[in-house]
């Protein structure tokens, strides 16, 4: 009896150990793989936010072109979200999981909109350059 528990334990941790070997390998290229094309993007340092979705995944989604220099048209963006999010209501017979990436792909495409303007703001501060205010009555 204790040979049949010792070959139980030894196969199980056999099992175990070459699934843990195989998640690793899979994570570490997963991460390989992210720092890559985080790497080889130049239009976002970000390629991949939390959700793991790139901006031609999220455009998509959501049926919308890419901004164009980091220009979008939001409001075209907010309503497909909108219908898109409220078909798929889980209350209506919709999907969590569906509605939830409806919900990243905008994410996604706002961010990548708001780190255009911001560097379209530095840049054009950088060339009117910096002139801070000085009031003459102090």
């Amino acid at each position: 009896a204790h040979r049949i528990i010792t070959q139980a334990v030894v196969v199980g941790a056999r099992v175990f150990g070459r699934a843990f070997a195989e998640a690793y390998r899979q994570a570490s290229a997963s991460s390989k793989y992210a720092q890559s094309a985080a790497g080889s993007s130049s239009s976002s340092s970000h390629n991949f936010v939390s959700s793991g979705l790139t901006l031609d995944e999220a455009c998509k989604i959501l049926n919308v072109k890419p901004p164009q220099g980091g220009k979008a048209n939001m409001e075209d963006v907010i309503e497909r979200f909108k219908r898109l999010f409220d078909v798929n209501d889980p209350t209506k017979g919709g999907s969590f999981y569906l509605q939830s990436k409806i919900l990243r792909a905008r994410e996604r495409i706002e961010l990548e909109v708001r780190e255009a303007e911001s560097a379209a703001e530095r840049e054009a501060e950088i060339k009117k350059g910096w002139k801070p205010k000085v009031y003459k009555d102090r």
